[in-house]
């Protein structure tokens, strides 16, 4: 089972969305998962990892069973050191047992990121991995359905996730 989630922010409340589905090629979920909390934590720079991952951390709360791999809005690992970005700190909360990918719309300076050029599409995704080798990880990312920039169940989950938060 894979799992693609994503977070957003309305004052200081948070609202999280996890699409569940069996396979890369899959066109649709198989379920969808909420999660409102409302209190969020303040937004800190360089500290992004505190506010999105108790949301995330949220809607696998609801499963029986961890996804084998969670993909994520935003980098696995930040810069050219490999600093530890919201996917890599998601990874060790999980100590390991689950795959995570980093699909993100655009460029963090000197991120070692594989760029995903999908159809249709002139502006790449970049992708970061933990617990993956990060081209596999691309390749995965690469493969998902849809015709746009951003694979269909990653599009639903950012528009159900600021559908949710819009209306608050």
């Amino acid at each position: 089972m894979i799992l693609a989630a994503d977070v957003s922010y309305r004052g200081n409340q948070a609202y999280a969305v996890g699409a569940l589905f069996e396979s890369w090629t899959a066109c649709q979920p198989s379920s969808i998962l909420r999660a409102h909390l409302a209190h969020a934590a303040p937004y800190i720079p360089g500290q992004f990892y505190r506010r999105e991952m108790p949301c995330i951390l949220a809607l696998l709360q609801q499963l029986d069973q961890l996804p084998e791999v969670i993909v994520i809005d935003g980098y696995v690992v930040l810069g050219s050191t490999g600093r530890p970005g919201l996917g890599q700190h998601l990874y060790n909360a999980l100590q390991g047992r689950a795959v995570v990918i980093g699909v993100a719309k655009s460029r963090f300076r000197r991120t070692p990121a594989v760029e995903v050029l999908r159809p249709g599409s002139r502006r790449p995704l970049y992708v970061t991995a933990a617990g993956i080798d990060v081209t596999t990880a691309a390749g995965c990312i690469s493969a998902m359905w849809g015709g746009h920039r951003l694979p269909d169940i990653l599009r639903l989950v950012d528009r159900l996730c600021r559908d949710m938060g819009a209306a608050g």
